[in-house]
């Protein structure tokens, strides 16, 4: 391949990375501008806010389900869902929802 194709094909490569890397950083400032940390609770005034995502992780399944179960639109659950998702490690969540489907989850929801 002749050195002028190469460069050729190395600019055009990069141009459609350049393109990639704009609509990428696009999407994250969009999400960045929308994103919402959890409000201060006064039933958890402490640094540690373990108990504080637990308990939301709680409440929007409590909520869920009593909503659910008087076939209600489950819209002001999300409140909790999106706090609980600010406070509480991915992790965490993830293996509370493996614990919930397999009936094993040690909350009372």
């Amino acid at each position: 391949m002749s050195t002028l194709n190469r460069d050729l094909l190395l600019s055009l490569s990069a141009a459609g990375h350049n393109e990639k890397l704009s609509k990428m950083s696009e999407t994250i400032e969009e999400k960045i501008k929308s994103y919402r940390t959890a409000p201060f609770d006064a039933r958890f005034p402490n640094t540690n806010q373990t108990r504080n995502c637990f308990q939301n992780y709680l409440d929007y399944h409590r909520c869920n389900k009593a909503l659910s179960a008087t076939d209600q639109d489950v819209a002001p659950c999300d409140w909790y869902q999106r706090v609980y998702k600010s406070l509480c490690p991915m992790s965490w969540v993830s293996k509370w929802d493996e614990a919930i489907e397999s009936g094993s989850f040690p909350g009372k929801i």
